[in-house]
C-alpha cells in the first residue's frame, strides 16, 4: 500500500509542477489563422538533442510563459528528422528527404539559415501576417523568450 501511494504521488507531481503548451499542427494552422489570426511559433527540434530536452523542460516550468503562448500564439513543435508526412505551409508543399536510416524534412531546411544542417533547437516566430519576427538558433531561455514574445505582441 505504501509503495502504491508513493507511486501515485510521483505520477501526479509533474501535473502540478509543469504547465502544458497547446501545440498544433501545420494542417490545422491554415484554418486557425483564417478564424483567429495570431503570431506563429515553430519550434524545430530532434529527439537526440539534449539541449532541446532541457529547453522544453525549462519552458514548461514557466507558467507565465506557457499562458502567454497559449493565449496569444499558435505553436508547432516540429521534430525535423522524424516527421515524414508531407506538410503544406505558406502555400508550398514540403516532403521528407530520406537518407538511408535517417533523413530530414524539407521544411526544416527551408526554415533554417544553414541549408545543409539546421542548428537545434531552432525557433522561427512569424507575426500574424506571416512575416519573420524572430529567428533563434540554440537554447532560448524562458525570460529572453518571454521578453521577445511581448515585443512581438506590442
Amino acid at each position: 500500500m505504501k509503495s502504491l501511494t508513493i507511486f501515485l504521488f510521483l505520477m501526479l507531481v509533474p501535473c502540478f509542477c509543469l504547465s502544458q503548451m497547446k501545440t498544433g499542427t501545420f494542417s490545422d494552422l491554415e484554418i486557425q489563422q483564417k478564424e483567429d489570426p495570431k503570431p506563429i511559433m515553430i519550434h524545430l527540434y530532434t529527439d537526440w538533442c539534449s539541449v532541446c530536452r532541457i529547453e522544453k523542460f525549462n519552458l514548461n516550468k514557466d507558467k507565465e510563459l506557457v499562458e502567454l503562448i497559449n493565449q496569444h500564439f499558435y505553436i508547432i513543435n516540429f521534430e525535423a528528422e522524424k516527421t515524414k508526412e508531407n506538410i503544406r505551409f505558406l502555400g508550398k508543399e514540403y516532403h521528407y528527404l530520406s537518407n538511408g536510416n535517417s533523413g530530414i524534412h524539407e521544411l526544416a531546411l527551408a526554415l533554417s539559415k544553414n541549408k545543409s544542417q539546421p542548428v537545434y533547437p531552432l525557433w522561427i516566430i512569424l507575426d500574424k501576417h506571416g512575416n519573420l519576427a524572430e529567428y533563434h538558433e540554440g537554447l532560448f531561455k524562458p525570460e529572453r523568450l518571454k521578453k521577445k514574445l511581448k515585443e512581438i505582441l506590442e
